[in-house]
């Protein structure tokens, strides 16, 4: 359980540069960093699952994959799935709250 929240973190640690890459009118940089944050967290709970079923994957099918050869490329594609979707997650809270990516 505590690897599959340390999966979570690692891929939310790709999610972009933090609130710095947002911006809204008339919001100060800590109220930035507050939904960020926010959505953050939100992403870590809804890919939670998909970490914890790779993981799970991961641990069940690694001799088969070893015999293959694929068991790095299979597990990096999973992390890389669950990673984009966590950053999709953010994207999509942070435009719901009304702020844009800072060009």
């Amino acid at each position: 359980m505590r690897a599959g929240w340390a999966l979570v973190a690692v891929l939310l640690a790709g999610c972009g540069g933090g609130g710095a890459d947002w911006a809204k009118p008339g919001t100060d940089t800590a109220e930035v960093e507050r939904a960020y944050q926010d959505c953050r967290a939100a992403a870590a709970t809804a890919v939670r699952t998909d970490a914890d079923i790779d993981q799970d994957i991961l641990a069940t099918r690694q001799q088969d994959w070893r015999r293959a050869g694929t068991g790095r490329l299979q597990g990096r594609t999973m992390q890389e799935h669950t990673r984009h979707r966590a950053a999709a997650i953010v994207a999509s809270c942070m435009r719901a709250k009304g702020f844009a990516q800072a060009p």
